[in-house]
């Protein structure tokens, strides 16, 4: 079998460091993919430490891939070797579910199998994410990425531009709509530049003054300081739509507010610790809704994919190589960042 090398967090209390393992040799319908840049997501940090519970370790994060085809098996039709390609969340799913058939892998009854830590149903253990160089994926869940766009700014659309384009187009953005975007993150610049793309009038929430000038130059139309109570009841009843990318615990009812009659606040941050529950009559008042929405299927990210490369969509970034993400997880920790690091897997090297 091949041997990888990678970057592994050991156990919940330890930095990441070098580790060895193996990939599996590409069966009939994989394809093996030389990695050459990798996004760092609030997730993998989050599984890196346990904080949702349930990591098993060594823990190989990483699920925003970019890189290029080395082989492919004897059943494989979409793809060649030299061919560009991405892997998000998720390498695997049942295929037989309701919401595998109708192309929601993300919702697999059964549970999709995670890019990392998920159950690797060939080699047993766990599956180890794209901290690495190489990695042997299901055809089905590999993805065609434009050569017109710059590679290390696709990454992060593996999953912070699928995790924003989802309920973006499930919710029916369009020309015409006002949508509010919380938050100026990894999730919430994606938000901005998507829903812009996508014709809505883009309203930008945020608690930090110093991202005025940014949120503006990412494409939104209007930015609203958030502690300013006096700036966020300008907005009452007024948004069609609003995607909420903060993942720390915060008061809903301040935004539900600012929709309009059948309005829907869509949440896609996952803090560590619960929201305050929001008002009920703040609901029912206006007919409102409040969601969640979870990165998106394997067609649904083909299409985002498709439609940032038609936009020219790509993350602002910030490219480290490996040996510097450690430093990278507390920068994240202090919102250090704009918007999206990527490892250039070109660092990574054998001891």
């Amino acid at each position: 079998m091949p041997q990888a090398i990678g970057y592994a967090a050991q156990a919940a209390d330890k930095e990441l460091e070098y580790f060895e393992f193996e990939r599996r040799d590409p069966t009939a319908e994989d394809v093996e993919i030389e990695i050459e840049y990798c996004g760092v997501c609030h997730s993998d940090l989050h599984q890196a430490r346990n904080e949702w519970g349930g990591t098993v370790f060594p823990c190989v994060p990483g699920h925003e891939i970019v890189g290029k085809v080395t082989r492919v098996g004897s059943k494989v039709s979409k793809f060649k070797v030299g061919d560009t390609v991405g892997v998000g969340c998720m390498v695997d799913s049942c295929g037989h579910c309701h919401s595998c058939d109708e192309g929601h892998e993300q919702y697999c009854e059964n549970g999709f199998v995670g890019t990392y830590n998920g159950e690797d149903k060939h080699l047993g253990g766990v599956t180890f994410g794209g901290y690495s160089n190489r990695i042997t994926v299901k055809e089905g869940f590999v993805l065609k990425v434009s050569d017109k766009l710059d590679l290390a700014g696709v990454a992060p659309l593996l999953c912070a531009g699928i995790t924003t384009y989802s309920p973006l187009r499930h919710w029916g953005v369009t020309k015409g709509h006002k949508v509010g975007v919380v938050g100026l993150g990894g999730l919430g610049h994606m938000a901005v530049k998507i829903a812009s793309a996508m014709g809505a009038e883009v309203v930008l929430f945020t608690t930090s003054p110093g991202k005025v000038d940014d949120g503006k130059r990412l494409g939104a139309d209007h930015v609203v300081i958030s502690k300013d109570e006096e700036a966020m009841k300008e907005w009452t009843n007024s948004l069609d739509f609003i995607l909420n990318t903060v993942a720390a615990p915060h008061d809903l009812d301040a935004y539900l507010s600012l929709l309009r009659l059948d309005g829907t606040m869509c949440l896609v941050g996952v803090p560590a610790e619960h929201h305050p529950s929001p008002a009920v009559f703040n609901l029912i008042a206006k007919r409102r809704s409040l969601a969640g929405s979870l990165i998106g299927g394997i067609a649904e990210t083909q299409e985002m994919l498709d439609f940032c490369a038609e936009h020219g969509i790509t993350s602002d970034i910030e490219m480290i190589a490996m040996d510097e993400i450690n430093v990278a997880y507390e920068r994240m920790l202090k919102s250090d960042v704009k918007y999206r690091f990527v490892i250039d897997m070109a660092t990574l090297k054998q001891k």
